[in-house]
């Protein structure tokens, strides 16, 4: 069992280190094989390297934005729905986003645009809350709820309030699974961002758009790519904030 866990730890570590080696890799290759092309007057007017650092960074602000919300939502409303006065709403408030999750991303964004008419960035970061909010709010309770009771009874028993058990027992302990989530949610926005386009939210959706429109395969490669260099890279960002931000000793 030790070995196995030995060689566990050298394989998560090896893949820390190459992921955002190889992730670089091959976007910059991409990127590099695009640009030095001969080029059309469409492809130049996209494939140049301001468009893509723009739409880049909409699709990395859509995701902070998303993982900001997330966060503030998730992760209160999770531990309220732990607590004994609230536990009776967790069903309903699980359903609702478990139908959140289910729903077609595409449906989501557009629906709450013609309910809105919200455009830009808040018209596809707030739908894609709704959609990635279940791992971090379903984690965040199983999390809370997994943590040993006689830690629990121990810290009421020194003279722990409520408060300080779930500060300084039942959040620490539920980190790892809150992370977790986090981290799939965020590979979720990543990915969806993609349909920020629709309602003029843009992001790397707007070159795979295009080079699929105007038939350019160089520039549906590159925003196709870009997208998953990018999920990637948010991944290997989530496991390495496993690994920082989970308490010491706690597999």
């Amino acid at each position: 069992m030790e070995r196995r866990g030995n060689v566990t730890s050298r394989s998560d570590q090896v893949r820390l280190f190459a992921q955002p080696v190889l992730v670089v890799v091959i976007v910059a290759a991409v990127v590099i094989w695009a640009l030095s092309n001969d080029l059309n007057a469409n492809e130049l007017e996209t494939l140049n390297l301001s468009t893509i650092l723009t739409l880049t960074g909409q699709h990395i602000l859509i995701t902070l934005a998303v993982t900001v919300l997330v966060v503030l939502i998730g992760v209160p409303l999770g531990i309220a729905l732990t607590r004994p006065g609230l536990r009776v709403a967790a069903p309903l408030v699980l359903l609702v986003a478990n139908i959140g999750q289910a729903a077609p991303a595409l449906g989501v964004i557009v629906l709450f645009f013609l309910w809105t008419n919200i455009e830009g960035l808040w018209a596809v970061t707030i739908p894609l809350v709704f959609y990635t909010l279940l791992p971090v709010l379903r984690n965040t309770m199983v999390g809370i709820r997994q943590v040993d009771p006689t830690l629990i009874d121990a810290a009421r028993g020194i003279g722990m309030s409520s408060g300080g058990v779930l500060r300084r027992v039942e959040l620490p302990l539920a980190v790892p699974l809150i992370l977790a989530g986090l981290r799939t949610s965020l590979v979720l926005a990543v990915g969806t961002a993609t349909l920020a386009f629709f309602v003029n939210g843009g992001g790397l959706g707007e070159l795979i758009d295009t080079g699929y429109k105007l038939q350019l395969n160089s520039v549906m490669y590159v925003g196709a790519v870009l997208a998953i260099g990018l999920a990637l890279l948010v991944d290997w960002l989530g496991g390495i904030a496993e690994r920082v931000l989970g308490p010491r000793g706690v597999s």
